[in-house]
């Protein structure tokens, strides 16, 4: 049995995640405040929520190495640097659960997860003020340059023991399967969510959260994100920034059609997917409610989709209609370009396909006519 897990308590609405000492029941203080403080930064539940397990994983292995948190320090740079590789593979080999039947983790996910601690002791380091550091992380400095050409230069600590990651594509879905999904829909607000996660590219934490009177332009048919950390659906935005997109006209009157066909139950309540039927009908629509939508859809379709898959269809979808790669990066709301660069599924066959489309517009851009 683990020695330190992760519980969650409810308040108001609200999780409040920290790691306990499991024979005594004991608080771990430090981890805690930790994950308090990520609360208080207005991060997400769900990434504190990773941060918790991340945290209660790296605590069993110093607990199995008899060793504990300020141990770490004294220990020579390459004593830190076998320390950490160590944690990475005790982590690959699914040491951190008891679970026979678990899915052993990929090499990125082990590198987050030891990402994660040394966030942790950075914290560790700021609060107790810690006169040394992690010898393993050495100062690297990049330079980098905005999409305008304005030079930055980025400090940053880095660990070079990493596992090596493959890169992460994310899978899409094709337009005719989401046409055949919609046909397939049990009713208006399944057809008007699909085609707003198709049509916006936004998240479904921040499509849930959409409030049918305040963040619907019905004139300009435009949807707005805005941040709220008190949705009743647990609903939340990523980003505590403002974003919107424009729908089609069609998807808008479909929408139109939803709200008429449901008014009774809309108006009750603040948020524009509701449930429609059973226990909670009239109630804000959750999360869990859209996915075991789509697995009834992929028992009745044989389609596999997700609100992911569907933001993967909308950057694609604009890439080939010729979107610049900043205006995409823009309305999915990522921070770094280098997110965006993996939701494109660029093939081979497009390499070719615009590679003939070149040499066709510049065959004599060399004189090799000249040269026969």
């Amino acid at each position: 049995m683990a020695k330190y897990i992760v519980e969650m308590q409810m308040d108001k609405q609200e999780k409040f995640y920290f790691i306990r000492e499991n024979e005594s029941g004991d608080i771990v203080y430090l981890p805690s405040k930790y994950l308090m403080h990520k609360k208080r930064s207005k991060i997400s539940p769900n990434t504190i929520q990773r941060s918790a397990f991340a945290l209660s994983y790296y605590l069993n292995f110093l607990d199995e190495k008899q060793l504990c948190l300020d141990d770490i320090y004294q220990m020579k740079y390459i004593e830190q640097h076998e320390h950490f590789t160590d944690f990475l593979i005790w982590l690959k080999a699914g040491m951190h659960s008891r679970e026979d039947y678990l899915k052993l983790p990929n090499n990125e996910t082990c590198n987050a997860y030891l990402k994660e601690v040394f966030r942790f002791y950075t914290f560790m380091e700021q609060e107790n003020k810690h006169s040394e550091s992690l010898k393993v992380l050495s100062d690297t400095q990049m330079i980098v340059r905005n999409s305008i050409g304005i030079r930055k230069v980025l400090n940053r600590k880095s660990f070079r023991g990493y596992l090596k990651e493959k890169g992460h594509q994310g899978k899409t879905i094709e337009q005719d399967k989401i046409v055949v999904l919609l046909q397939e829909c049990a009713n208006s607000r399944d057809q008007v969510l699909l085609l707003l996660l198709a049509e916006t590219g936004f998240r479904i934490g921040e499509l849930l959260g959409v409030r049918y009177a305040e963040d619907i332009d019905y004139e300009k048919h435009i949807i707005y994100v805005n941040f709220r950390d008190d949705n009743e659906n647990g609903a939340r935005a990523k980003n505590a920034e403002l974003r919107r997109a424009k729908i089609s006209d069609a998807t808008f009157d479909i929408l139109m059609f939803y709200i008429e066909d449901y008014k009774e139950l809309i108006i009750g309540q603040e948020y524009l997917f509701i449930n429609v039927s059973g226990d909670y009908v009239g109630k804000p629509f959750k999360g869990s409610g859209v996915y075991a939508m789509l697995r009834r859809l992929e028992r009745k379709t044989g389609i596999k989709a997700s609100p992911h898959m569907l933001r993967h269809y909308f950057a694609n979808a604009r890439r080939k209609d010729g979107w610049k790669l900043e205006m995409i990066s823009q309305a999915l709301g990522h921070r770094n370009i280098e997110t965006t660069m993996k939701y494109l599924n660029i093939t081979e066959d497009e390499l070719i396909e615009v590679s003939d489309a070149f040499y066709n517009r510049h065959q004599a851009m060399y004189g090799v006519q000249n040269l026969l």
